[in-house]
C-alpha cells in the first residue's frame, strides 16, 4: 500500500506546534502524574494530537486511573483500528463507552482526538463526546452515556494520569503525541481546540497556552527536550518513564515527516520501531520497505545509520516505484528502483552499475541519499562525502514510473539481519553535529546539499 499524505494543517498558515513526543511501545514509554487533591470529576476536556506508528492492536493514548482497583477513564485505539472512549467503576464496571464504527488505519496522518465529559448534562448523549479532526463523532457500534451526576476517575487525588498508557497495564501507545491538554472543571467547545483552515478546510492547531486549566489541569507542548513532562501551564510536571531528550520530536500537526511505512511491511518479520524511524530487518527472506511519502518532483534528502547487524546480515538504502510484491525479492534485482548496499554496489536490474566506486559502509556509518527528481539522477553520500566523484547515478523518469512516484526504501539482500535508524529530519538516534535543510527544518548529522529539502509537508507544500 501507498500513503501519500494529503494537504495537511502545515500547508496553512497560522500557530506552529514545534515539538511532539515520541513513544515506543516497546521500551514501555509513558508519561504520569498522580494530583495531589480533588478536581472536578464531573466536567473535563482531554485533547491531543496523535500521529501513529503501527495498527490492530490495542494502544492507550491517555488513562485516569486504574482498571479493577480504581475509578478509571481512558482514550485508547482498539486492536480493530476504531477509537474507544470509556469509563469505569472501581470495580471494574463499565459506567459508559463510545467505540466508533469508523477506523483510524493511517500511519502517514496526524489525528486530532477531543473527548469531553460533563455528566451534571441533563440529556445523556452530551455527557460524553467525542471530535476528531474538529468534527464530533456520532456513529459508534457501541454507545452507552454516563448517568447524570456520575463521578469519573480523572481530577481525583491519588489517581494516576497516564499519557502513552493504561495504569497497571501495558498498553503502550506507538507513535507521536503533541498538544496534551487537560481541562479540569471546563467542557469547552471543539472551536476552543483548533479551526478549520479558511482556504484548505483542513482542520489546525490555535494557540491553547491562555485556556482556563483548573486543578489537575495541564498543557504538554514537549519544548524541553530536559523535561519532557513539563507543563508549560505551570502545574505539576508529569514523570518521564523510559523517555529521553532523543524522544523529543519536530514531526508535528502543524509539520508532519516522512516516516517509514508500516502497512508496506510486506514480509511481515521486519519489526518497526520509534515512531517508524527504525527497522529491523528479517533475517530471510530478502526484500525492502518504502517511506510514507511518494515523491514526483523536487530534490529530497534523507540520511539511513547503521546500528547493527545480525546473523551475517546485509542492509540496503535506495528508492522503489512501488512496495515489493514477493518474498526474495532483492530490490537491486529488479527494475523497481536502485539500492546501495553496504558490500558497496549501487544495483539496478539484477546488475552492478560500473560506475561505483564499491564503497563499502558498515555499523555506525551513515548514508546520505539526494534525490533529483528533476534531472532524474540520484547520490549518495558516506559520512558526509559524496561517493562516486560526485557523478549521479541516471535513474528512470518519474513519468515511468508505475505510480508516477519514488519512495525511500530500505531492507535487506541476504540472510541475517540488520538494525537501521531513519532519518528523514526527525531522528531517533543522535545528532552530534545538526544540519538543517534551506529552510531550516530537519535535523540531520551531515550538511543537507545545496537545493534539497527534508521530507515534510512544509516543503512538500512548496517544492512537493
Amino acid at each position: 500500500m501507498f500513503i501519500i499524505p494529503a494537504n495537511s494543517a502545515s500547508a496553512a498558515g497560522g500557530f506552529n506546534v514545534d515539538n511532539s513526543c515520541r513513544f515506543n511501545s516497546g521500551s514501555s514509554d509513558n508519561l504520569q502524574k498522580t494530583p495531589s487533591g480533588d478536581g472536578n470529576k464531573k466536567t473535563f476536556t482531554v485533547s491531543t494530537w496523535v500521529k501513529r506508528s503501527n495498527t490492530g492492536s490495542h494502544k492507550n493514548i491517555w488513562s485516569a486511573g486504574q482498571y479493577q482497583s480504581t475509578a478509571m477513564v481512558q482514550v485508547f485505539f482498539e486492536s480493530d483500528d476504531t477509537i474507544h472512549v470509556s469509563q469505569f467503576n472501581a470495580g471494574g464496571g463499565q459506567q459508559a463507552r463510545l467505540t466508533t464504527n469508523r477506523l483510524f488505519r493511517d500511519v502517514s496522518a496526524w489525528y486530532h482526538i477531543v473527548a469531553v465529559w460533563d455528566t451534571a448534562q441533563s440529556t445523556n448523549t452530551n455527557r460524553l463526546k467525542l471530535y476528531v479532526n474538529g468534527v464530533q463523532e456520532t456513529s459508534f457500534s457501541t454507545s452507552a452515556y454516563p448517568d447524570q451526576n456520575d463521578n469519573t476517575g480523572a481530577n481525583t487525588n491519588n489517581i494516576p494520569i497516564t499519557i502513552g498508557n493504561r495504569h497497571g497495564s501495558s498498553l503502550f501507545f506507538s507513535g507521536y503525541q503533541c498538544e496534551c491538554v487537560l481541562l479540569d472543571g471546563t467542557a469547552t467547545a471543539i472551536t476552543d481546540l483548533g479551526e478549520f483552515d479558511e482556504d484548505s478546510g483542513i482542520w489546525k492547531p490555535i494557540d491553547v497556552s491562555g485556556l482556563t486549566f483548573g486543578t489537575n489541569g495541564y498543557y504538554l507542548d514537549f519544548k524541553d527536550a530536559s523535561n519532557l513532562g513539563n507543563d508549560a501551564n505551570g502545574g505539576t510536571d508529569f514523570t518521564e518513564n523510559n523517555l529521553t531528550a532523543i524522544d523529543q520530536s519536530t514531526d508535528t500537526c502543524t509539520n508532519n515527516f516522512a516516516t517509514i511505512n508500516s502497512l508496506d511491511n510486506f514480509y511481515a518479520a521486519a519489526t518497526l520501531s520509534e515512531g517508524n524511524t527504525q527497522i529491523v530487518t528479517a533475517t530471510t527472506p530478502e526484500c525492502w520497505i518504502t517511506g510514507t511519502v511518494g515523491l514526483s518532483t523536487g530534490k529530497w534528502f534523507w540520511e539511513q545509520k547503521v546500528i547493527g547487524f545480525s546473523g551475517g546480515g546485509t542492509s540496503i538504502t535506495g528508492i522503489a516505484d512501488r512496495p515489493a510484491a514477493a518474498a526474495n525479492l532483492d530490490l537491486g534485482k529488479t527494475t523497481f528502483g536502485w539500492q546501495y548496499t553496504n558490500g558497496g554496489y549501487l544495483q539496478h536490474g539484477d546488475a552492478n552499475l560500473g560506475t561505483w566506486t564499491q564503497t563499502t559502509y558498515t555499523t555506525n556509518d551513515i548514508i546520505g541519499t539526494a534525490l533529483d527528481i528533476d534531472n532524474n539522477l540520484i547520490f549518495f553520500y558516506k559520512n558526509g562525502t559524496l561517493l562516486n566523484s560526485g557523478t549521479g547515478i541516471a535513474i528512470t523518469a518519474v513519468a515511468s514510473t508505475a505510480n508516477g512516484f519514488w519512495f525511500p526504501a530500505f531492507g535487506d539482500y541476504n540472510s541475517g539481519s540488520a538494525t537501521l535508524s531513519v532519518n528523514f529530519g526527525s531522528p531517533s538516534f543522535a545528532i552530534s553535529s545538526g544540519n538543517a535543510d534551506g529552510n531550516g527544518h530537519g535535523n540531520f548529522e551531515y550538511a543537507v546539499p545545496s537545493g534539497y529539502y527534508s521530507l515534510n509537508t512544509k516543503n512538500l507544500a512548496e517544492y512537493g
